[in-house]
């Protein structure tokens, strides 16, 4: 059976990219709410974006190391459907965050040049274990600070039997999704400056041409 992979355009600031995303096939959207990001939305502006969010297209929300506090005032403002925590939370921590506000989340790893496959079994067992709202890995590459990297990681360094669980990101663009998406066969998928015009707008031919570009890879004969 053929697998579909799923796609998350991330940093979403606007109501025109948010319905050409939409229209262009994305599965997820994502919004930041690191104050530091050029991509940041405030709590209200994301609520006013998510109200011409179709039905069936999922909201994420990025938030780095937050308290419990704010993501409590966020989500009282802004009806997000699925966490993704992008800092150094630890597992209790996510789970404790998650279950507060009761959302599933992603957790994302941010992969080092010395990671070592084990490495990223063995995150993915303790979050699953530390939470049933623990919905998978998100896979980016280790730069300095927090946020996307837009940098590529060795793709050789997730194991098989863990990548149909992931969600790949870390650099990836039209020119070089479809080989990542040949190669690991993640379940998903995510992209922000990669797809962009300037800082947190997006270009509507690029994100049309991504998708097709990871389409194109999911109807590879034999994949």
């Amino acid at each position: 059976m053929r697998h579909r992979t799923r796609v998350k355009i991330c940093g979403i600031t606007n109501h025109n990219d948010l319905a050409q995303v939409a229209a262009a096939g994305a599965d997820a959207l994502g919004f930041v709410f690191y104050p530091p990001s050029p991509r940041y939305v405030e709590p209200g502006r994301a609520a006013e974006l998510l109200s011409g969010l179709p039905p069936f297209v999922v909201s994420v929300g990025l938030f780095v190391n937050p308290t419990a506090q704010e993501l409590q005032t966020t989500l009282q403002q802004c009806p997000l459907q699925l966490l993704q925590f992008h800092g150094d939370e630890s597992a209790s921590q996510c789970a404790q965050l998650a279950a507060l506000v009761q959302r599933p989340f992603l957790k994302a790893f941010r992969v080092r040049a010395d990671t070592k496959p084990d490495d990223l079994l063995e995150c993915e067992r303790i979050y699953r274990d530390a939470s049933p709202l623990f919905n998978g890995l998100l896979l980016d590459t280790y730069v300095d600070g927090y946020g996307g990297s837009g940098k590529v990681f060795d793709w050789s360094l997730i194991p098989k039997e863990l990548a149909p669980r992931v969600v790949l990101s870390g650099g990836l663009s039209v020119q070089n999704v479809t080989g990542a998406v040949s190669q690991v066969r993640p379940f998903a998928v995510d992209i922000s400056s990669g797809v962009e015009a300037a800082k947190g707008i997006k270009d509507e031919e690029k994100v049309r041409a991504f998708i097709r570009a990871v389409q194109d890879a999911d109807n590879i004969p034999g994949c």
